[in-house]
């Protein structure tokens, strides 16, 4: 007799009887047993759910003026068959849980083998500068505990990441396959808070700074992490740099003088890149064009993001070359 048999009906008093009887004529180990034990574990489950629906029942304000004593049983009776019903389609996911406590030795469920429930997570919150060394430990115990032959690519090239930082070593672009292989994760997240795919702002990246080569650097030396050369007006509050930058007005190359934002890491300065755009007036047309990547960067331009009259053709190109497309993972251009 399967789960939904005995709960299929909220006023069938037999269910509980059915499985006692059950119960009897099983051994402990056998199949029928653990089927039996299944279904008990459905029960409570069940009692569990009807717990929880009467105390949010009796949680309300006030009675309404059309409830009775009458109307009260009917609606305990539609819960508890409410419960049933929940129970009998996979619930709370309590019954393997409970099953176990009763000594169930069932294999665990299709979902836990799932490469989810095997995963490990991966913050992305902003947190203090204080606090940084004991949540990157965190999170390195957490991708310990993973089995490291069912760690994807991109997992591994997180956990590189992450170590690189937790030494103290910054990230080294060799080369235009290690700087899309390397930012790809946080172009990942960045794209998929607006809406674009990840190709477009690496090759914006790569663009800016000469695939990682030329990044900014603050006046002792240091880089400024900025992958997207924004530069800090009167509201920005936070670190700066300063640098001759090329300019283009009336199609004519000049040196101009300009300070640009300053990040503690990559990972701010694509924090940064979604929040300039997300907050700046001028480019909410391009973001209305986010799932066409030719357009978006276009529209970008068109909006004064750079002077370079050549600035969006340079970024398609690259945004359809093999070096994104071969280095990038899940690459549409692939």
């Amino acid at each position: 007799m399967t789960l939904n048999a005995v709960k299929q009906n909220a006023l069938d008093f037999h269910g509980l009887n059915q499985l006692r009887n059950q119960a009897a004529q099983t051994s402990a180990g056998d199949k029928d047993q653990q089927q039996v034990l299944r279904e008990v574990a459905g029960q409570f489950e069940a009692l569990f759910i009807s717990m929880m629906l009467k105390s949010m029942r009796e949680a309300s304000l006030a009675d309404g003026i059309f409830d009775s004593s009458q109307s009260k049983m009917y609606r305990e009776m539609a819960d508890q068959q409410m419960a049933m019903d929940m129970a009998g389609r996979g619930g709370l996911g309590l019954q393997d849980v409970i099953m176990r406590q009763l000594g169930g030795n069932e294999k665990p469920s299709v979902l836990e083998d799932t490469p989810a429930a095997k995963g490990f997570s991966m913050d992305t919150v902003n947190i203090r500068s204080s606090l940084m060394p004991h949540a990157e430990q965190r999170i390195l115990e957490q991708v310990r505990q993973a089995k490291p032959d069912r760690l994807t690519p991109r997992d591994q090239l997180e956990l590189d990441n992450i170590r690189a930082i937790q030494s103290g070593k910054p990230l080294v672009f060799d080369s235009p396959a290690s700087f899309v292989r390397q930012l790809w994760p946080m172009a990942e997240q960045a794209a998929e808070k607006i809406g674009v795919s990840p190709e477009v702002i690496i090759a914006q990246a790569a663009l800016e700074t000469g695939w990682g080569k030329h990044v900014l650097q603050n006046s002792d030396g240091s880089s400024s992490h900025n992958l997207f050369n924004i530069k800090a007006g009167r509201s920005w509050t936070g670190n700066t740099t300063q640098l001759n930058a090329l300019e283009f007005h009336d199609g004519k190359a000049v040196r101009e003088l300009s300070q640009f934002r300053s990040y503690g890491s990559y990972q701010q300065s694509f924090d940064d890149y979604v929040e300039f755009l997300q907050t700046q007036p001028r480019y909410q047309t391009a973001l209305r064009y986010s799932h066409n990547p030719e357009r978006f960067i276009e529209e970008l331009h068109r909006a004064g993001y750079a002077t370079d009259p050549n600035y969006a053709d340079k970024i398609k190109r690259i945004m359809q070359g093999a070096t994104v497309a071969q280095n990038s993972h899940g690459s549409a251009y692939s």
